[in-house]
């Protein structure tokens, strides 16, 4: 798999709880935390789900998007973060938020660029959230970006 080709899980063409607004939510494939209690462990594998070529994920995105705001959530965006970084790039004009198992330091520098929001750290289950955004009370969700 190169930068040019991403392998995802499924695209969710509507989600109020995936960040602010109502969001297309891209679920991407492979996990290297498997956090208890996870949601998505069908994600977990990295040779699951399906290889696509950015270009048309791009065009698939655009077309299945509500109103060009999208969630980049796992799985583990960061083990494809190079893919993650040319899919962001080409959707400069989509409000990017980013969900990661990760600590905020892991995030690379040139891909905040282009997100405005983050969300990160492990999923807890004793820490589960019944309100707002999926995820843990121990997780932080921050806007990085205000001019997107």
């Amino acid at each position: 798999m190169t930068a040019k080709t991403i392998r995802i899980a499924s695209i969710k063409e509507s989600s109020l709880c995936d960040g602010p607004g109502c969001r297309t939510v891209l679920f991407l494939q492979g996990c290297d935390i498997h956090c208890d209690g996870c949601h998505n462990q069908s994600t977990w594998d990295p040779n699951g789900g399906t290889e696509y070529d950015i270009d048309d994920l791009c065009s698939e995105i655009r077309a299945k998007s509500c109103c060009n705001k999208l969630t980049i959530s796992g799985g583990e965006p960061l083990l494809q973060k190079d893919a993650v970084l040319e899919l962001c790039k080409a959707l400069q004009d989509f409000d990017l938020c980013l969900y990661t198992g990760h600590d905020s330091q892991e995030i690379p520098e040139e891909l905040l660029k282009y997100v405005r929001y983050v969300k990160f750290g492990p999923f807890e289950k004793k820490n589960i959230l019944y309100t707002g955004y999926y995820g843990s009370s121990n997780q932080t969700f921050m806007e990085v970006k205000k001019d997107a």
